[in-house]
């Protein structure tokens, strides 16, 4: 299906989203879309899939003008979109969601709803429980179903928000193929929106660059990734350099600790953080590091073992507990876990600061709720409301709320939907903190972030903590191998 979008144009505010993008692309072929946060490529994304309506400007799909009035109207027209922060109802069951969207008057037998879910996840080498409700997925999994369900309603345009996350390399080939086989055999429209270049060049005929609200150029693939960067940033930024701030200190201490979530149990988990350290999580989604995140968070209670935070035991504290104890937790649901949608930044900072009294002085929070928009480059206003924010905003947001100073941070894919410059300013940040004292646990789903950034490096497979490993003496192809289970 053919796609033109013209001169479109959306403001949230006195912010440009998209200030006259005009773009087309052509069936059958795959498009990367980059651009620095806030470039506007959600926004796009989201105009032509229906979620925003714009402003001005006009779509065309096979040179006819259409009008979307919400999500469910564009797929009814052929195009689908898979977001950051999946688009699901958490307290239906799996096969439930895959079926979000049918004709109501076609009466699809609950059994044949889930084999034809089990078979058609089966193609892509996605294994996702029919039965498991939405709340106990992973983000990866959740991915994987909307993908799923686009695909069983008939999407002519497929829109793919940073797809891979939480998969695989294994899984990420087949999905990768099988994108292909829809675009070249099919001639389906792909659009893939990621800040993972190298998937980029991997998977896409053309790259689109969007740079502050405009439409700056399209590359054909292959070209040099410096090329596609300098178009992003206007220049080529400088890798940083990694430093060290271990202390012989142990912060954070786990013996033999066991806990269970809905579908996972892990046991058996003996850890010590110390304190300066930066303590990677590697692991396929879903096989037991975001349990253990939240049992350090006392968001969950250990069946059994013991938690130390800095000689004091604190197995059996809650989260406030925690957070009173100086430990930070920030979950990967940005809007789920993290952020209030419907609030705005003002809102979330008097949330995260209160004040002792019953009267609100908002000039005190509006002063001090610019002070981290500025600090932290969050484009918006005190006003804002958070969920309209790019996904990349949206994180910064969440580690501009976070308190100083502060004994133990908790991370979920800290840079997950971040540009190359942004995820290098948010680790500097992070460093600062680093070298002041604070120790870092963090889980992420990049392989070469977690060997980049990490003193050390613990590999998890299917709820089993199978080896920690020094930062510097591993790969990410090794721990690649670690988490599927090879020793």
């Amino acid at each position: 299906m053919k796609v033109a979008l013209r001169d479109i144009r959306k403001y949230f505010g006195q912010v440009k989203a998209n200030d006259g993008i005009s773009l087309v692309l052509e069936s059958g072929q795959i498009y990367g879309l980059l651009g620095e946060n806030g470039a506007g490529k959600s926004t796009l994304m989201k105009i032509l899939s229906g979620y925003h309506q714009p402003d001005s400007g006009q779509i065309e799909l096979d040179d006819k003008d259409v009008k979307f009035s919400s999500p469910a109207e564009a797929l009814a027209n052929g195009v689908g979109m898979i977001y950051q922060d999946p688009l699901d109802v958490p307290s239906m069951r799996a096969v439930e969601n895959y079926l979000l969207g049918r004709d109501l008057r076609i009466n699809l037998a609950y059994s044949a709803a889930t084999s034809e879910m089990i078979e058609n996840a089966s193609q892509l080498g996605f294994k996702i429980d029919p039965q498991a409700f939405i709340d106990t997925l992973s983000i990866g999994e959740r991915q994987q179903l909307e993908l799923l369900r686009l695909l069983a309603l008939g999407a002519e345009v497929l829109i793919l928000d940073e797809p891979t996350t939480g998969i695989s390399a294994e899984q990420k080939e087949g999905l990768f193929a099988s994108i292909r086989k829809l675009a070249k055999e099919s001639g389906k429209t792909v659009i893939l929106v990621s800040h993972k270049l190298s998937e980029v060049q991997e998977l896409c005929d053309h790259v689109l660059v969007l740079c502050k609200g405009k439409f700056v150029g399209e590359v054909d693939i292959p070209c040099s990734t410096e090329r596609l960067v300098q178009m992003m940033f206007k220049e080529i930024p400088p890798r940083s350099s990694r430093v060290s701030y271990l202390r012989e200190k142990n912060l954070l201490e786990l013996s033999q600790v066991e806990f269970e979530g809905e579908r996972l149990a892990v046991t058996g988990i003996n850890l010590t953080v110390r304190a300066g350290e930066v303590f990677g999580l590697a692991g396929l989604e879903g096989s037991g590091q975001k349990l253990l995140l939240q049992a350090c968070a006392g968001l969950i209670q250990p069946k059994r073992g013991k938690i130390i935070l800095d000689g004091e035991d604190v197995t059996r504290f809650s989260y406030h507990q925690m957070r009173a104890a100086s430990v930070a937790y920030l979950p990967a649901g940005r809007l789920e876990e993290g952020l209030v949608a419907g609030l705005s930044l003002i809102e979330h900072v008097a949330l995260a600061r209160p004040q002792k009294g019953f009267v609100v002085d908002w000039n005190y929070f509006e002063r001090i709720t610019q002070s981290q928009i500025d600090k932290y480059q969050i484009v918006g206003r005190p006003e804002t409301l958070v969920h309209e924010l790019s996904g990349g905003n949206q994180q910064r947001a969440l580690f501009a709320l976070l308190r100083s100073p502060l004994k133990l941070l908790l991370l979920e894919h800290p840079t997950r939907g971040l540009d190359v410059l942004s995820a290098q300013w948010i680790w500097q940040l992070l460093l600062n903190r680093v070298e002041e004292g604070s120790s870092i646990l963090y889980y992420s789903a990049d392989l070469d972030e977690l060997v980049e950034r990490s003193d050390r490096i613990a590999a998890f497979s299917g709820g089993v903590m199978s080896r920690i490993v020094t930062a510097t003496e591993t790969t990410a192809d090794e721990l690649g191998h670690l988490i599927g289970g090879e020793e």
